[in-house]
């Protein structure tokens, strides 16, 4: 289990992408340490800091079409996580086993707005715990 929790850290995402990494400002790179999205991030930086997207949207509007990320989990009633992240997700458990879970639900937690010139240009996070 432990080797899971390491491969959704951005230290581990970092040592699989030191080229990336190297290419970022010092304040990015310091906000991707903390698993945090800066506006300006590119695709690869946010990659670094959160991982991939579990769901990928497009949204057109008055400005344009951006690219959404959506971060999700799956929780019970209770608010209780039972999973976090594209990885767990993409296991094998999660259309096997989770949907199934009484009283579970997921829920969308994190989005992160890509503008024309692919770069984030909004961050979107739920306060709700």
């Amino acid at each position: 289990m432990a080797w899971f929790a390491g491969c959704a850290s951005p230290d581990a995402r970092i040592k699989r992408s030191p080229e990336v990494f190297a290419r970022l400002t010092p304040e990015q790179q310091m906000l991707v340490k903390e698993g945090r999205v800066g506006i300006g991030f590119d695709a690869d930086a946010v990659k670094l800091a959160v991982g991939n997207p579990d769901r990928i949207w497009t949204r057109t509007d008055a400005k344009g079409t951006s690219e959404v990320w959506s971060y999700t989990t799956f929780q019970t009633d209770l608010g209780q996580p039972l999973y976090q992240g594209w990885y767990h997700m993409h296991s094998g458990l999660y259309p096997l086993y989770y949907p199934n879970y009484p009283g579970g639900r997921e829920r969308e937690y994190f989005r992160v707005v890509f503008g024309p010139d692919h770069r984030v240009t909004a961050v979107e996070q739920d306060t709700h715990k």
